[in-house]
């Protein structure tokens, strides 16, 4: 027979367990249970170029990680704008992410639309392009050095074709230009392909593109790099120096990653940092980097909203400069 002191001590046992499993299933509700749908990553370009195909093969990686399916849907306009915003304006929940080009840092200081990385959280950036300057292989010029020497003395005279004014590669060229103290003529294409083709035609003196746009120029021996603007030497021209080990504080390019909506709670933004940290080095994303002529540039997700800080305030600065010449 149970006393009433015995009655009160199981009683009192009986409320510690409801209120420890309660305690339990609260922390268990509290904890992050992602993803448990469909994934979506907005790629603010159009289908098959270069964008679009690394985030497939980032997306197929993803789903691997995650055990849920990963679509891509492509939104173009406003030189990615359009699709960034979208992304922006979504839910913060993880189930919507922007493939984030080096433009995310630019469109707001272009003036083209009130969106910027500031806007986002990184969860990684995966690859660099850097921008090369050209030159016809018999130009004058051997070194970068004999080049802006000549510029110096001519001002105005080169003519630097890029692949359109307020691009990644006229603001490489104009980021040299700034850092060397001299003036280049800024030539505009759409794209880079007709500005090597103006180069091909000696109707411009250089061209500001990736190593890679040029790389069947140089093997054919029409073309030569003098320098290239990236924190680090390019695989497609490995001999090439960086503007930096050629003494020009000066670094502009390419740069892919992907993020979410910055107000995304900071476990979902951690299961997804720590998902694409093996993501980004997964063998075929490597290899199809290696092909395109881009630099495998893996960067945790805080580490890249910090680099894209810095390229941001850089941008609002240089970019205006720009604009007003």
């Amino acid at each position: 027979m149970f006393n009433s002191k015995m009655l009160k001590m199981v009683k009192y046992a009986a409320i510690g367990a409801v209120l420890g499993c309660f305690a339990a299933t609260t922390a268990t509700n509290a904890a992050p249970n992602f993803p448990r749908k469909q994934i979506q990553i907005v790629v603010p370009y159009a289908p098959g170029g270069a964008s679009d195909t690394v985030a497939r093969i980032y997306g197929k990686e993803l789903e691997n990680q995650l055990g849920k399916p990963v679509i891509i849907v492509n939104r173009t306009g406003a030189s990615g704008a359009v699709g960034l915003e979208s992304v922006k304006t979504s839910r913060p929940d993880g189930y919507t992410m922007s493939y984030m080009p080096v433009e995310s840092t630019m469109i707001s200081a272009l003036g083209i639309a009130d969106v910027s990385s500031d806007d986002f959280k990184f969860v990684c950036r995966v690859m660099t392009i850097p921008a090369a300057i050209t030159v016809s292989a018999d130009a004058p010029w051997n070194t970068l050095e004999e080049f802006l020497a000549y510029a110096k003395e001519n001002p105005g005279k080169v003519m630097v074709g890029n692949s359109g004014s307020g691009s990644i590669w006229h603001v490489a060229a104009a980021s040299l230009e700034k850092a060397a103290s001299v003036k280049f003529n800024h030539v505009p294409f759409d794209g880079a392909a007709p500005a090597i083709a103006a180069l091909l035609g000696k109707n411009i003196t250089a061209v500001a593109v990736s190593p890679a746009e040029v790389k069947t120029n140089v093997d054919a021996g029409q073309f030569k790099v003098l320098a290239v603007i990236g924190d680090n030497r390019s695989s497609v021209v490995p001999d090439i120096k960086t503007t930096k080990e050629l003494g020009y504080d000066v670094t502009a390019m390419g740069w892919g990653g992907f993020a979410v909506p910055k107000d995304t709670p900071a476990d979902v933004v951690k299961i997804l940092d720590e998902a694409s940290a093996k993501v980004a080095q997964a063998p075929e994303l490597v290899k199809l980097l290696k092909e395109r002529g881009f630099e495998h540039a893996y960067l945790s997700g805080a580490d890249m909203d910090a680099f894209a800080k810095d390229q941001l305030e850089q941008y609002k600065k240089l970019i205006p400069e720009l604009l007003n010449k």
